[in-house]
Parts: C-alpha cells; sequence; structure tokens
C-alpha cells in the first residue's frame, strides 16, 4: 500500500487530523502535475457532493474513501480551494438548516425534546468528523492558510449554532427542559445524567454555555435556595439544618463534575453558600450556637466551623458568638457566691471543655484561642478579688494531705491546670495573700501533701510572676529547713529531756503572715520547755526577739477512758482545755476561761469542737450545737472510736470568717501603699502632671484592679501629707514637693 493510503487508513480508523508533516509531504508530489482534463472538477465535485449527502443521511458511501481523499487533494493542489470550500459549506448549511424543521412539533415532552436533540447533535457531529476526514487535505492547507475561514469542525459548530440552537424556540426548549431535569434531580429524583453531560457539553462546545444557559441556571438556583434557607431555618434546628446545607453543598459539587461546566462550580457554590449560609449566620448561631456548646456537641461544632469558614465573615461572627458566650457562662460561674465553693473547679472544667473545642472544633485556629483568653480575663474579673482568694484556696485544698490526688503526676497536671486560670486574675496580690497564709498553716502543722509538689508550684508562681513575687514564699520554707536544724542542736543539748517533746519552729516575721499574738495560760511544764528553749536559742543569737504564737501551737494527748488508751491530734487551745480534766471531771465555761486565758470566741469554737463534733471527748450540758455562758462540761469516760489516734477538728486548719476578712483587709492597705509609691515615684520624675495623665500611668504601672475613685483618694491623701501640691492656676495640675 502507497504512503497514502495507509495515511488515510490510519486517520480514518481513529478519527484523528494528521499532523503538518504528513501534509507536507503529501503536497511534495503535485509540483509538476499536468492539466486536469476541463470537465474534472465538475465531476469530482458530484463526486464528493454525493459523499457528503450520503453522510448526512446515514447511508452507505459508494466510493473508496481513500479515492475520495485523493480527489479532494487534486482539486487543491489545481487551486480550486476556495470554490470547494464554499460549496462543501453551502451543503452543510442546506443540511443543518433542514434539520429545525422536526423541533416544530409541539407535543414533544420536555424530555423527549432533550433527546432529540442530543440524537441531532451527536448525527451532526459524527457527520462533520467524517466530512471533515475526507476533506482534511483542504482543511490543512487553504483554510489554515486563510485565518479568517474557519476550520471544518469549527464551520459545523457555527452552522449548528445559528440555525438550530439559536433558535428562540429551539434554545427556549432545550434550556427550560434542562433545568427542569436538574430541578427533578434537586427535589430528590433519578435523572438521565447522561443526557445532560451531553446537552451541556454541547452548549458549551457552541459558545452559547454562559450566555443561555448558566446566567439562567443561577437565578433560578439562587432562587430555589433563598426560599429553601427560609423555609428550613424555621422549621429545622442548627445541627439539622447545618447536615442539609453540607449535603446540598455536596450536591452541586458532585453536578459539577457530573454534568456542568467547571467554570460553573464557582459561581454555584457561591450561591449556595449565601443563600444557605451567609444569609443566616447570625440566626444559626442565635439558635443554636450555645446550645451547642452547652451540651459540648463536638461534631455538630466542628461541622458549624467548617461551613461557617466558606463564608466571607463567616468566621468572624462565630468568632464574636464565641466570645459572648465564654463571657455569659463564665460570668455565672463567677458572679454567684452561693457557688464559691466550686468554682475554682467549675472553672476549670469550663476551661478544659473550650480548649477541646478549639483543639478538635476549630482546629487550633489562633484567632479563637486569643479570643478565648480574652474572654476569660474578662469575665474572671467581673468580680475582683474572690477568684483569686479561692483559687488561693482550691490550690491549698490540692497541697493539704488527705487529698484526693493520688499520684504526683496527677497533682502536677491539676496545679498546671490552676495556673492557666491564674493568668487570667489581675489580683494576684489577693492570691499571694491567701496562698502565704495557707501555706504558712501547712508548713506549720505539717499538713502538707508534698514538698517537691509544693516546691513545684512556687516554681510555676516564680516564672510566673517573677522573683519578687515569691521571695517571702522562698524564705518560708528557709525558715522551716533552718528549724530542722534549730531542733536537733536542742534536743543533743537538752540534758533532761522531761515528759513532753518540745518542737519549735523559728520563723522570720517579715516572710509570714502577721498573726495576732494571743496571751494565754499555759502550763507549768509548757512555761518551763519555753524558758530552756528560749534561753537555748538566744544563747547562740543574742539581740534576736522571741514572740511566741500560741495559736499556730498543736500537740498530740495522750488518754485513757474504758475502752483503752487513745492519742489525739489537736491544737493548742484544745490541749489546755483537756488538760484541766486531768483536775476535775466538770468544769463550767466560766472556769474553763478563767483558767485557759483563752480569748471568748476562740473559747467557744475550741469547745464546740470537743463537745459538739463528731469525735465528743467531753459532754457538754445542756446539749446543743452552740455554747453558751453557762454552759457546764464534763470529761466523757465512756469515749469510743475505731482510731487509735485521732485527729480532732483542727482550729487553725478551719478558716475564720475574722481571718478572711483580715487577710483582704492587709491586701488593701498593701495596694494603698503601692498606689502611693507608684505617685510619689511617677511624679518625682515628671515633676508636674495633669490629673488625667498620672491616672493613665498609675493604670499603667500598677499590678491590680483599682478604681478611678480610690486613686484620686490617694492623691489628696499626698497632697495633705506634703508629698504633692495643686496648681493655684489650674486645680488637675499637680507638682512634686522635694
Amino acid at each position: 500500500m502507497c504512503l497514502l493510503s495507509a495515511f488515510c487508513g490510519v486517520f480514518l480508523k481513529v478519527g484523528l487530523v494528521p499532523c503538518g508533516c504528513a501534509s507536507s509531504l503529501l503536497l511534495s508530489g503535485f509540483t509538476d502535475r499536468p492539466k486536469l482534463p476541463d470537465n474534472y472538477t465538475q465531476d469530482t465535485w458530484q463526486k464528493l457532493h454525493e459523499a457528503v449527502k450520503a453522510i448526512q443521511s446515514s447511508t452507505s458511501i459508494r466510493y473508496n474513501l481513500e479515492e475520495l481523499y485523493q480527489a479532494v487533494e487534486n482539486l487543491c493542489s489545481h487551486r480550486v480551494s476556495p470554490t470547494l470550500y464554499k460549496q462543501l459549506r453551502q451543503v452543510c448549511e442546506d443540511h443543518v438548516q433542514a434539520q429545525i424543521l422536526q423541533f416544530r412539533e409541539d407535543s414533544l415532552d420536555s424530555v423527549l425534546f432533550l433527546k432529540k436533540i442530543n440524537t441531532c447533535w451527536q448525527d451532526h457531529c459524527r457527520q462533520m468528523i467524517m466530512i471533515r476526514s475526507i476533506f482534511l487535505f483542504l482543511d490543512r492547507t487553504y483554510v489554515l492558510q486563510n485565518s479568517m475561514l474557519p476550520s471544518i469542525w469549527d464551520m459545523g459548530l457555527e452552522l449548528f449554532r445559528n440555525h438550530i440552537i439559536s433558535d428562540k424556540m429551539v434554545q427556549s426548549k432545550s434550556i427550560d427542559g434542562i433545568l427542569l431535569l436538574i430541578e427533578r434531580e434537586r427535589n430528590g429524583e433519578a435523572v438521565d445524567r447522561s443526557l445532560l453531560r451531553s446537552l451541556l457539553s454541547m452548549l458549551s462546545d457552541l459558545q452559547v454555555y454562559k450566555d443561555s444557559f448558566e446566567l439562567k441556571f443561577l437565578e433560578e438556583t439562587n432562587c430555589l435556595y433563598a426560599a429553601e434557607g427560609q423555609r428550613l431555618m424555621q422549621e429545622r434546628e442548627v445541627p439539622e439544618y447545618l447536615n442539609h446545607v453540607s449535603k446540598r453543598l455536596e450536591e452541586e459539587g458532585d453536578r459539577v463534575i457530573t454534568y456542568l461546566d467547571h467554570s460553573t462550580q464557582k459561581p454555584l457554590i457561591a450561591c449556595v453558600e449565601k443563600q444557605l449560609l451567609g444569609e443566616h449566620l447570625t440566626a444559626i448561631l442565635h439558635k443554636g450556637l450555645d446550645h451547642l456548646l452547652d451540651e459540648n456537641r463536638v461534631p455538630d461544632l466542628t461541622q458549624m466551623y467548617q461551613l461557617f469558614s466558606r463564608v466571607k465573615g463567616g468566621q468572624q461572627i462565630l468568632l464574636q458568638h464565641w466570645s459572648d458566650y465564654i463571657k455569659t457562662f463564665g460570668t455565672t460561674i463567677v458572679i454567684n457566691p452561693e457557688k464559691d465553693k466550686d468554682m475554682v473547679q467549675d472553672l476549670l472544667d469550663f476551661k478544659d471543655r473550650v480548649d477541646h473545642v478549639i483543639e478538635v472544633c476549630f482546629q487550633r485556629n489562633e484567632k479563637f484561642i486569643n479570643l478565648m483568653k480574652e474572654s476569660f480575663e474578662t469575665f474572671i474579673n467581673k468580680r475582683p478579688n474572690k477568684p483569686a482568694e479561692l483559687i488561693a484556696k482550691h490550690v491549698d485544698s490540692k497541697l493539704r494531705a488527705g487529698n484526693k490526688e493520688a499520684t504526683d503526676e496527677e497533682l502536677e497536671r491539676i496545679l498546671d491546670k490552676v495556673m492557666i486560670i491564674f493568668r487570667f486574675i489581675h489580683g494576684k496580690d489577693v492570691f499571694e495573700a491567701f496562698y502565704k497564709k495557707d501555706l504558712a498553716k501547712r508548713l506549720l502543722v505539717g499538713k502538707s501533701a508534698s514538698v517537691d509538689a509544693e516546691k513545684s508550684m512556687l516554681s510555676k508562681l516564680k516564672h510566673e510572676c517573677g522573683a519578687a513575687f515569691t521571695s517571702k514564699l522562698e524564705g518560708m520554707f528557709k525558715d522551716m529547713e533552718l528549724s530542722k536544724d534549730i531542733m536537733v542542736q536542742f534536743k543533743q543539748n537538752q540534758s533532761d529531756p522531761g515528759s513532753i517533746d518540745l518542737t519549735v519552729n523559728i520563723l522570720t516575721m517579715g516572710y509570714w503572715p502577721t498573726y495576732t499574738p494571743m496571751e494565754v495560760h499555759l502550763t507549768p511544764e509548757m512555761v518551763k520547755l519555753q524558758e530552756v528553749f528560749k534561753t537555748f536559742y538566744l544563747g547562740k543569737h543574742s539581740g534576736r526577739k522571741l514572740q511566741w504564737q500560741t495559736t499556730l501551737g498543736h500537740a498530740v494527748l495522750k488518754a485513757e477512758f474504758k475502752e483503752g488508751k487513745k492519742e489525739f491530734q489537736v491544737s493548742l487551745f484544745q490541749t489546755l482545755v483537756l488538760l484541766m480534766f486531768n483536775e476535775g471531771d466538770g468544769f463550767s465555761f466560766e472556769e474553763i476561761k478563767m483558767a485557759t486565758g483563752i480569748e471568748d470566741s476562740e473559747l467557744r469554737r475550741t469547745l464546740q469542737s470537743l463537745a459538739c463534733g463528731k469525735a465528743r471527748v467531753l459532754l457538754k450540758s445542756p446539749k446543743g450545737k452552740e455554747v453558751e455562758d453557762g454552759d457546764t462540761f464534763t470529761f466523757n469516760g465512756d469515749f469510743k472510736h475505731k482510731l487509735f489516734r485521732i485527729k480532732i477538728n483542727q482550729i487553725q486548719m478551719k478558716e475564720t470568717v475574722e481571718e478572711q476578712v483580715s487577710t483582704t483587709e492587709r491586701v488593701f492597705q498593701d495596694r494603698q501603699y503601692q498606689i502611693d509609691a507608684a505617685i510619689v515615684r511617677i511624679m518625682k520624675m515628671r515633676k508636674t502632671l495633669g490629673h488625667n495623665l498620672l491616672v493613665s500611668e498609675l493604670y499603667n504601672q500598677l499590678k491590680f484592679p483599682v478604681k478611678p475613685g480610690d486613686l484620686k483618694k490617694r492623691i489628696e491623701s499626698l497632697i495633705d501629707r506634703d508629698y504633692m501640691e495643686r496648681d493655684k492656676d489650674n486645680p488637675n495640675q499637680y507638682h512634686y514637693v522635694a
């Protein structure tokens, strides 16, 4: 077989256009061709015309395809190309024009009409491919050299567009039919997707997809989802609605992949997002966010975040509602005094829940993390000072012996969480005061769960607030260690140990909380031991002054009952009361008060713990929970208890209202000193300053919350004490007095 027939055979088999190099090979053989006979052109065209008509009518071609290809080549080689192209176009146009008649029938329903259009289009494409194969030489020589002429394939598209699809009735019915099928599919019906794919591909190939279909499609989509969004927002709960939105977005995405043009994806998805989400962002959040967060609905919150992130401004509005929820929920925890007992644990649980939502649902979004921190700081300081006090007490409960956290790892984890909450509070000096008071009790009464845990907490506070914040706390630990060494030396020097084993803690007054001295009547043995220790200590440290703090004393007493021997862990006040019953079986309240010298309210609490608690070593007459004047107390010889060593509610481990008020007042007094110092420091540097600028500087320097009225009082106080003065002409201007 010659090169030409082999080439044509391959071309017709695969339906592809031969490349330029093949065309150049074909042209090379025609440079010296003889002149064609006069009637050759007319006869050849008749032959080609017959072949084209056979293709268009789907009948068999009488001529060999190689022969037809050769005929076109011969005509083109003898400059008949313009006429050949013109005649071919006219034949094709006549055929396409005739096709419009089959679409004039009104009886066809939408689907049948679409199928007929699709069949017509598929036939047209198949015919044009065959025709183009025969006239390939014309297409690759004459047409290629004339840029104003469309290729044979493009000519076919142009004719189909001009005479079929541009027909108003055909286009209208085609577009309406396509839209109807899509509407049915959106309503859950099964439709012929291959038909839709073919028709929409046709519109795209004919370059009428955007103008004739896409605009109308997007308009109808917009109306559909606008109405659907309004209706379903009323009918469905938020999780169900969000599931529906996700489903719709998935469906439309699949629609683009399956039969829509890819260019439609962006406007289509944007339309769905706008109508089902963008128009209802606030309504969705008002209706469902609080509920989802309250119930910790992690999957639903994840879906909400993902959907809101698709819409412009969606994340921002979710962020704001998220912040409002944290502030509102947190305020309910902090502001109610009745819930103070559980406040810190509730805050820790709430923080855990919020962190989990950020981690899992909000993909650790930095904006959500930062706003969460701001929100916590806002609500936790709505009630000044109390959260700081309760956090200190919570730490005390965890570090005190007998807490439920069994392992050091668990305790460390809890302390880390507490420190996160601690960072949000402004009144850190309140925390310090209560923490110091509780730490002192733990150390002095020997009730600390773990020295390692205590030092770990101290390290955390130092890292968070600086060395100045923890210097006094560190001094307390040093005092305890030095006291142990002193007691070892004391016991080595003690010639007559006696019946009482004395342990003394030497406390540096500046490190420890301030304790009100209380004079009580100690037993002669105790007084003697005190003097022995005083002589020993002052002998080693001359010039120092010892002040005994009886409120912090505690002892272990041995007692005998009918049931047998017991040991009692008691405070010094409880000790003095119980030792009285070595001298007699019964005493009145007044007699006990006279003998012990214990202050009235303290004595009532002490007697209450011994006679009205679970371990009733004494019996009160008359019976009752309160200790009144005239009550009498007798030794309970029938006392029974399953334990050998019994701890009787130690008063010093229970904070009294007076202690709490005293601690708070000391903090406020310290704050006044700090405000005064800051004012003097600023004025000394600036010499002259206006009131507003001074207040602004103070807010920047002070590390605790303060009201403008309090600052004004301190300024007035310093003016009265001649540290500064008002300007004679401007009362809002201050001058530093050197």
